[in-house]
C-alpha cells in the first residue's frame, strides 16, 4: 500500500543552480561513449522506479524511437507542475536546476536510486531536444527544451495545458545531442539487460520495452514475480546447480536487506550488489558485510562439524564463495556512493545491517538444511585444495621469467619507467613486430610481438593458461600479475604501462587475435579494462595517392567512400592487408604517433552481459554461438 504522503510543488527542494554539465558530461554520466549514452535512459527510468518504490507506479514503458530519440513513460503521480516558492513551475526547476527534486524531501520518497538529484536536469542538458508531458488526473501539461534551454513559454510561471485526462504519470522524450556523444544510437541489448534486471529487483513492477528502429518493431515485457530468486535462476540457467536458491530478508534502522544465493558446479564467484535498484559494479559496504559474515559462518560450521581440524587454516573468502552466484539488494534511505554513476556504495551502516541480517538469517536456514550446508562447505574444501595447488604452480611457472626481455628476447621495452607515460603495443608476427620496433619512440613505447593466435582461455584449464609462453610473457611484461577463480594476485598499482594497445591486422585473423587477447584480459585481468588501460589500434586500410595533391590514409571503407565523393581526378589506391606491409615511417605516421593515430578504448557497460557473451562466443558450445551470430549478423561489418 502507498503511504499517505504529500507530493506537490512544495516537495521540490532546490540546492543549487544548473552548472556547466555540457562542458564536463563525464562528471555526471561517466563518459560520452555508448555507456554514457545509455545512462541517459537509466537516469529517467530510475526516477520512475522511485515512484514505484513509493507505491505509485506499476508500469514503465521504454521506447527507442525511429528518429533516434528515447521515450520513457510511467503511470506514477506525475512530476509536480504547481508553482514553486521560487516563482516558477516545479517541473521547470527539476529539469533546469541541478540538485532540485523530491528526493531531498524525506516525505516525498522513503528511498530513491538518486544520489545527487541531477538525473533529469543532466539528461536535459545533454539532449538536443527534450519534451515532457505530465498527467495529474485532470489535465495534461507540456514543456520542451533544446540543449537544456526551455523553448515553451510559461503562462504566469506555469506550464501550458494541452488536454484533459483521468490518468496520472510522466512521459519524457529526448534526443541525445550528437555534438556531445561519440555515437547517438542506443544499444538495445544493454538497455534490455538493465530493464530486465530492474524487473527482477522489483517483483511487482512491469517494464515494457519497444524498439521501433527496425522494420519489424521489437516488443518485450519484463515482469518477474519471483524477484531476485528468479534473477539467480536466470544467471545460473546454463550451469549445473549444487544447491537450491537460498533466500533471506531482514530490516532495521530504515535499511531493508534482501539476499539470494546458489552454488553451481563452476569454480568462480558472481556476487552482485544493488542499492535502491542501482547496480554497484565496484561493490561497496553492503557486499563487504555479506562476504565477511558469510565467510565467518562457514568457517564456524566447518569447525563444529570437524571438517576443519584444529591445525587447519580457515577457508579464505575466495574459497567460500567459489561456485557462488549471489544477489545482495538493499534499500537505504540515505545512500552515499563514490561518483555520480553510483558504482560503489560507501555507507558503513549498510555493512553493519547486511552483516547483522546475514548473521541472523543464514544460521537459521543452515540449521534446518544441513545437506545444503555440507554442499557449500564441500565447494569451499575443493576450492581450497585447488588454490593451494595453483599457488605452487604460479610460483614455479612465473618465477622462471624476468622482466625486460623474455627468454627469446621478444619484448623491446621502453627506456622510461614512468608508468603514466609508457605504453606497450602487442603486435602479431615478427614482420610487423620488426617494423614496430624500428618505428616506435623508444623513450615511452614498448613492443611485444606474439607468435600467432594465443590460447583461448575460455576453453583451457588454468595450468595450461599459465604454461602458455605468450601469456607468461604478457603477465611478466605488465608487472601486475593476474587474477582467477582461486585467488587474486593482481595488483594494478604495479602496472608498468598506462596503455596496453592491441595492434593486429585489419582482417579476420587479426580480429580473432584481438578477441583472444580481450578474452584473456577480461577473464584474468579485468581491472585493466574497467580502469581504461586497454586499447585497440586502428591502422589504415588504404592509402590514396592522387596524381595531384596530398597523399591520404583512409581508415575504413566509409572513409574511402567519402574520399571518392570529394576527390576529383585519378588516384592510386593501396590496400594494406597487414601491418607488415607498412614501412616503419608509415607505421609511425598512422598507428604509433600519438598526434595522428586512432585508438579505440575498450569499455564494458554491462559486465554481466559481457560475461555471458564471452562464454557464448569463446566457449565450447557451437549451437548457441551459431544462433547468436545469426541473430546479430545484421549489426556486423564484414571485410569482403
Amino acid at each position: 500500500m502507498a503511504e499517505n504522503q504529500t507530493y506537490d510543488a512544495s516537495s521540490i527542494t532546490v540546492l543549487e543552480g544548473l552548472e556547466a554539465v555540457r562542458k564536463r558530461p563525464g562528471m555526471y554520466i561517466g563518459s560520452v561513449s555508448t555507456k554514457g549514452l545509455n545512462h541517459l535512459i537509466y537516469e529517467i527510468v530510475d526516477n520512475a522506479v522511485d515512484e514505484h518504490l513509493a507505491g505509485f507506479c506499476s508500469l514503465i514503458t521504454v521506447v527507442l524511437e525511429a528518429d533516434g530519440s528515447a521515450t520513457v513513460t510511467d503511470n506514477g503521480r506525475g512530476i509536480p507542475v504547481g508553482m514553486h516558492e521560487k516563482g516558477v513551475s516545479a517541473e521547470r526547476l527539476v529539469f533546469t536546476t541541478l540538485h532540485a527534486g523530491g528526493k531531498f524531501d524525506n516525505g516525498a520518497y522513503k528511498t530513491s536510486g538518486g544520489l545527487h538529484g541531477v538525473g533529469s536536469s543532466v539528461v536535459n542538458a545533454l539532449s538536443s531536444r527534450l519534451t515532457i508531458q505530465v498527467k495529474d488526473g485532470k489535465q495534461i501539461y507540456q514543456d520542451s527544451y533544446a540543449q537544456g534551454v526551455p523553448t515553451t513559454e510559461l503562462i504566469d510561471g506555469l506550464l501550458p495545458v494541452i488536454g484533459k485526462t483521468r490518468e496520472t504519470g510522466t512521459t519524457i522524450n529526448f534526443l541525445p545531442d550528437d555534438t556531445i556523444f561519440e555515437k547517438t544510437r542506443f544499444r538495445e541489448e544493454e538497455v534490455k539487460s538493465r530493464l530486465h534486471e530492474t524487473a527482477y529487483l522489483n517483483p511487482e513492477l512491469t517494464i515494457r520495452f519497444e524498439d521501433r528502429r527496425r522494420e519489424e518493431p521489437e516488443i518485450v515485457e519484463f515482469h518477474e514475480p519471483e524477484g531476485i530468486v528468479g534473477y539467480i535462476k536466470d544467471l545460473d540457467r546454463s550451469d549445473e546447480p549444487v544447491t537450491d536458491v537460498v533466500y533471506f530478508k531482514g530490516e532495521g534502522d530504515g535499511i531493508t536487506v534482501e539476499c539470494a544465493f546458489q552454488y553451481i558446479n563452476e569454480f568462480h564467484e558472481n556476487v552482485l550488489g544493488f542499492c535502491n535498484n542501482i547496480y554497484n559494479s565496484e561493490g561497496g559496504t553492503h557486499l563487504t558485510g555479506f562476504k565477511t559474515q558469510f565467510t565467518i559462518i562457514i568457517n564456524n560450521y566447518a569447525r563444529e562439524l570437524n571438517i576443519l581440524k584444529e591445525k587447519d587454516a580457515n577457508f579464505t573468502g575466495a574459497d567460500v564463495r567459489n561456485g557462488m552466484t549471489a544477489v545482495v539488494s538493499i534499500k537505504h534511505p540515505d545512500p552515499r556512493f563514490e561518483g555520480q554513476t553510483k558504482t560503489k556504495l560507501d555507507n558503513q551502516d549498510a555493512a553493519k545491517m547486511v552483516s547483522k541480517v546475514t548473521g541472523e538469517e543464514l544460521p537459521r536456514y543452515f540449521d534446518r538444511n544441513l545437506e545444503t550446508l555440507k554442499s557449500v562447505i564441500g565447494c569451499a574444501e575443493k576450492a581450497a585444495k585447488i588454490r593451494k595447488t595453483e599457488e605452487r604452480a604460479k610460483t614455479n611457472l612465473l618465477s622462471k621469467q624476468k622482466f625486460s626481455f623474455d627468454s627469446n628476447g621478444k619484448l623491446a621495452n621502453c627506456e622510461s619507467r614512468d608508468a603514466s607515460k609508457c605504453e606497450i603495443f602487442i603486435v602479431e608476427g615478427d614482420s610487423a613486430g620488426g617494423s614496430a620496433k624500428m618505428a616506435r619512440n623508444r623513450m615511452y613505447q614498448a613492443i611485444l610481438p606474439i607468435r600467432g593466435k594465443i590460447l583461448n582461455v575460455e576453453k583451457a584449464s588454468i595450468d595450461k593458461v599459465l604454461a602458455n609462453a605468450e601469456i607468461k610473457t604478457m603477465i611478466n611484461a605488465f608487472g601486475c600479475g593476474f587474477s582467477e577463480g582461486y585467488g587474486n594476485d593482481f595488483d594494478i598499482s604495479k602496472l608498468r604501462y598506462d596503455k596496453i594497445i592491441i595492434m593486429a591486422d585489419a582482417d579476420v585473423d587479426g580480429a580473432h587475435i584481438s578477441n583472444l587477447l580481450l578474452t584473456l584480459f577480461y577473464r584474468f585481468m579485468p581491472e585493466l579494462i574497467f580502469e581504461g588501460h586497454i586499447y585497440i589500434a586502428m591502422p589504415p586500410l588504404y592509402k590514396a595517392m592522387p596524381s595531384k595533391g596530398k597523399e591520404e590514409y583512409l581508415y575504413d571503407d566509409k572513409a574511402l567512400e567519402r574520399y571518392r565523393r570529394r576527390h576529383k581526378g585519378p588516384f592510386i589506391l593501396q590496400r594494406y592487408k597487414g601491418l607488415g606491409e607498412m614501412d616503419p615511417q608509415q607505421l609511425w605516421e598512422t598507428t604509433l604517433d600519438p598526434q595522428n593515430r586512432m585508438l579505440k578504448q575498450v569499455e564494458i557497460e554491462d559486465a554481466r552481459l559481457a560475461s555471458d557473451v564471452t562464454a557464448l562466443l569463446m566457449g565450447t558450445e557451437v549451437p548457441p554461438r551459431r544462433d547468436f551470430i545469426y541473430q546479430n549478423a545484421t549489426d556486423a561489418q564484414l571485410d569482403i
